[in-house]
């Protein structure tokens, strides 16, 4: 495990210091599997189910091998095909995209608001045509998107709403949890997720019983019962390991997310009294008045075109920042080719040449977020210093 004090780099995060207050707690959990040798479809996996429905206030929680995995059971249970139409960002992580590529549909791009970073619901309501199935708001960051306006606009049009919440779980819009708006909500416990486990892992959140049952027989080979195959669906099962481990963790999931926000908070207060917020220097998160954040990530925007100069400046004096996301997917290599629709993506574009993500995690301290903040103020120092001579 890593020690803040014994040098000054501070990481992106640290997986291991924010685990290690819980560790006899994980020992505990994990030997019990073992001991069972209920390695799959274990009674932790039931709990923790029940357990986030509880907390996500649905009905209905479906558990998967990952993120990317429930995004694309989502689409196969809502049947979308060949031909058909899911209105996505395109600044997000590759899952949100490639799971509607995979079954053959087509990708349609809606813009971003520059604020949040979330999709613009007005851009949404521009591109349905009679083809679109399906619309997938991404909470980007721990920041939940106009769910509000987005699921009008779907409703009047019966299109289901897919709620990538892979960054959210916790957060809410209108008090309202992440995943209890749409059809269906995908989360992630990828082990950088606010309630991470330690491998890949995933959820789905359902209200409809009925879409829930679907959505299992097609995590499930289809299968039903053994041998029979209803549907031809995949394997994806949330073993019971990690269902253990994410139990323990579901249980201080709220200090954590409290930790992340005062990690925000204080970013939000050193930057701004340090004189590092304008136009042409740093322009901070910004918090829609509606939402509840989770902060699994801070991202500032940089302006000026100096967004990679400042992440050299940093990775020099061994401060750990990111680019989430420096190439839109509808710029990738992998999609070119691929057929799809967009109404112009001017906030998206400029959205991946300004954004930097600094360190937040929950054990964080105020000592290494001060190095961060003197070194950014070292940089722009550094830079009038130069300027003027």
């Amino acid at each position: 495990m890593s020690n803040p004090q014994d040098n000054a780099g501070v990481p992106l995060l640290d997986v291991n210091r924010d685990n290690a207050p819980h560790r006899e707690e994980f020992i505990e959990a994990l030997t019990e599997v073992l001991d069972s040798g209920r390695f799959l479809f274990g009674p932790d996996v039931v709990e923790l189910e029940s357990e986030l429905a509880g907390y996500c206030q649905v009905d209905n929680v479906v558990g998967c091998a990952s993120g990317s995995d429930a995004l694309l059971l989502a689409l196969m249970a809502l049947d979308i095909k060949p031909g058909d139409e899911v209105i996505v960002p395109s600044f997000t992580f590759f899952a949100s995209v490639s799971c509607i590529s995979r079954l053959g549909a087509t990708p349609v791009f809606a813009d971003i608001e520059p604020g949040t970073f979330n999709v613009n619901p007005e851009s949404v309501a521009s591109l349905i045509t009679d083809k679109t199935k399906a619309i997938i708001p991404v909470h980007l960051f721990g920041q939940c998107a106009q769910l509000d306006r987005i699921c009008q606009i779907a409703g009047e049009r019966d299109i289901p709403v897919i709620e990538d919440a892979a960054q959210a779980i916790g957060a809410a819009y209108h008090s309202r949890p992440a995943g209890s708006w749409g059809a269906i909500g995908c989360f992630s416990f990828y082990p950088t997720k606010n309630l991470g486990g330690m491998g890949d892992g995933g959820m789905m959140t359902v209200p409809d019983a009925g879409l829930a049952d679907r959505v299992r027989l097609f995590a499930g080979h289809g299968m039903r019962p053994r041998y029979y195959h209803k549907v031809i669906g995949i394997n994806s099962r949330l073993d019971t390991f990690q269902a253990a481990v994410l139990r323990v963790k579901l249980r201080h999931l709220g200090d954590a997310i409290d930790g992340r926000t005062a990690v925000a908070d204080r970013y939000d207060r050193m930057l701004t009294d340090q004189g590092m917020v304008g136009e042409d220097q740093i322009t901070l998160p910004t918090r829609d008045k509606n939402a509840f954040h989770v902060w699994n990530q801070y991202a500032i925007r940089v302006g000026g075109e100096r967004r990679d100069a400042l992440r050299s400046y940093l990775a020099e004096r061994k401060i750990g920042s990111e680019i989430y996301y420096p190439i839109p997917m509808h710029k990738q290599e992998c999609f070119e080719g691929t057929p799809f629709r967009h109404e112009g993506l001017e906030e998206t574009e400029k959205a991946s040449l300004e954004v930097l993500n600094l360190p937040v995690f929950p054990s964080l301290s105020e000592a290494e977020q001060t190095r961060v903040i003197e070194a950014i103020g070292s940089f722009y120092s550094s830079a009038a210093s130069r300027a003027a001579a």
